[in-house]
């Protein structure tokens, strides 16, 4: 039921534009002309080969990578060499890694409210309050107090969701999110990303879990050599991939 519910949510104003846009590392071309529209409360799973360009793509649309060509325009702002205009994009754009990239030295709840109380200037008891709302979304309100080194790694991803979420974001950009984590500690990771996605958050993923692809994705993309090689809705997707280059990489994930 969670999926037709979701559905819904897509709406028709536009959170993602990405018009022929081209980056290249020295002589290597890692991204060749992408094209993306995304909705706002859309989701979308961006698949591939390692080395095809996913997390590149992922990490152009808020600065963290430059790209050389094109356009890329998000919530109405161009992305440009300005820094007024990166940073606008930034506060709008959550961004949660492989790697948790929390600071060890400082608490749960301490790297919760770094950013809004520096970035958006809130005052720290309202960040504190913030904080313990996503925390508790999270499911670890219990663990604030705590550095994390104390934590386990499905832990501090979600320590890493709720501090993207303070930021209240209205676009949120996932790389490898469960990658770095041992395999029992991925569900809950995964769960926390469900839900965020049926309460119509703006999602875009780059993730191997085919699984969730299918439950929460309303499109998932496929790369290969820096292109999008193909796109559609999970279902047909899966059943009934047009290239073989996504028939190739689904026979080799899915195993058949």
């Amino acid at each position: 039921m969670a999926e037709q519910a979701t559905q819904m949510q897509v709406s028709d104003e536009i959170a993602i534009t990405i018009s022929n846009m081209n980056k290249w590392y020295g002589a290597f071309h890692v991204l060749r002309d992408i094209d993306l529209t995304v909705n706002r409360g859309e989701r979308i799973v961006i698949c591939g080969p390692s080395g095809s360009g996913k997390s590149t793509l992922i990490r152009c649309i808020n600065a963290l990578e430059e790209h050389q060509q094109g356009s890329i325009t998000v919530d109405g702002t161009l992305l440009s060499s300005d820094l007024k205009n990166i940073d606008k994009i930034r506060s709008e754009v959550g961004m949660c890694f492989q790697h948790f990239n929390l600071f060890p030295h400082l608490t749960i709840l301490e790297n919760c409210t770094l950013a809004p109380i520096w970035v958006r200037k809130t005052p720290k008891k309202e960040a504190e309050e913030t904080a313990m709302h996503f925390l508790e979304k999270v499911k670890i309100p219990d663990q604030a107090g705590k550095y994390p080194g104390q934590l386990s790694g499905g832990q501090q991803q979600r320590v890493a969701i709720a501090r993207s979420l303070c930021m209240k974001p209205r676009i949120m950009l996932f790389d490898e999110p469960t990658s770095a984590l041992d395999p029992e500690m991925i569900k809950e990771v995964l769960d926390t990303m469900i839900e965020l996605a049926e309460e119509g958050m703006t999602m875009l993923c780059v993730t191997h879990e085919m699984g969730f692809a299918r439950q929460v994705a309303n499109r998932v993309i496929f790369m290969d050599a820096g292109q999008i090689v193909e796109q559609n809705e999970p279902e047909a997707f899966f059943n009934n991939p047009q290239s073989p280059r996504t028939q190739l990489f689904l026979s080799q994930i899915l195993g058949h």
